[in-house]
């Protein structure tokens, strides 16, 4: 009999599928998965090796671990608590680790209904965008138990450069909600930076070598400062989720009494820029907002 743990991945979007290929090519683990439109499910298992659930019961009744990397809350709400939702399934003792960014409330509510029926929880937003879960590079912020999310720990590290603690349940989505708020003013800031530099002429890949060297340097400027100033935004993290995310952000402010004032400016350039037909562009489309809106 396989001494393997039964690992259970719901959601094989722009992250998760290929986070579930290097849970499968890690060879530790009995890999299954489940994603709401099948025929992605049925394209992961003609690339790599595990199983292939039909409904969410065949999912996640035998699982040790689940993991989900979806979309929303209303994403989550209805995974986990519908009719046929999974807490009627997960067994007691199994553990849940949600990789999807959500709001801290739906974390604690998470936490708190699954601690009812004897399953641990963590949640663990990531970041690093497509190429990092691409490259198995991925950020890992958590909330939870620490013994919990150390047993957890070579499963995670498959498609991970970093694990960090941060807190009780909660604590991982509110982690993310800073790095959102950041790459936020970053990308503000480099857009803006980008524009003069064009409006002088500079030569653009001297100065991006210059400044990438000294105190300005960035992830958002040393990856996507040259496609930027080339209007090229058909890759990464699209502004529909940011738009999520940094929604999220500002809701958590009102309840802390975090001036946000300019994540909203930002927020409120993104919703513009998905009415000019930008919801699936990079978010370093923050670029054309000035072209778009003279």
């Amino acid at each position: 009999m396989s001494t393997k743990k039964n690992v259970t991945f719901i959601g094989l979007g722009t992250m998760g599928y290929p986070m579930a290929g290097h849970l499968s090519n890690s060879d530790l683990f009995n890999v299954t998965v489940f994603n709401r439109s099948s025929d992605k499910s049925t394209k992961w298992s003609n690339e790599y090796k595990g199983s292939v659930a039909k409904t969410i019961e065949d999912a996640v009744s035998d699982a040790d671990v689940v993991i989900t990397c979806t979309g929303r809350d209303e994403d989550m709400m209805e995974i986990v608590f519908s009719e046929n939702g999974m807490l009627a399934y997960l067994k007691s003792g199994s553990i849940f680790v949600d990789h999807t960014t959500t709001s801290c409330k739906l974390a604690k509510h998470l936490n708190k209904s699954l601690q009812s029926k004897g399953i641990d929880f963590i949640d663990a937003p990531v970041s690093g965008g497509e190429a990092g879960a691409v490259n198995g590079e991925l950020t890992v912020m958590a909330g939870g138990d620490k013994a919990i999310l150390e047993s957890c720990d070579s499963l995670i590290k498959t498609y991970s450069k970093s694990i960090t603690l941060m807190g009780e349940a909660g604590a991982g989505q509110l982690a993310k909600m800073v790095n959102q708020i950041c790459i936020a003013g970053v990308l503000q800031g480099l857009s803006e930076g980008l524009l003069f530099a064009e409006a002088e002429n500079l030569d653009m890949d001297k100065l991006l070598s210059a400044i990438s060297g000294g105190a300005a340097q960035s992830w958002q400027m040393v990856n996507r400062g040259k496609t930027m100033h080339n209007r090229e935004f058909d890759f990464g993290f699209a502004i529909k989720w940011m738009v999520k995310d940094l929604g999220y952000c500002i809701e958590q402010a009102k309840g802390n009494q975090t001036n946000l004032t300019f994540t909203q400016e930002v927020y409120d350039r993104y919703i513009n820029l998905m009415d000019k037909g930008h919801t699936y562009s990079d978010t370093s489309a923050l670029m054309v907002f000035e072209e778009l809106n003279n």
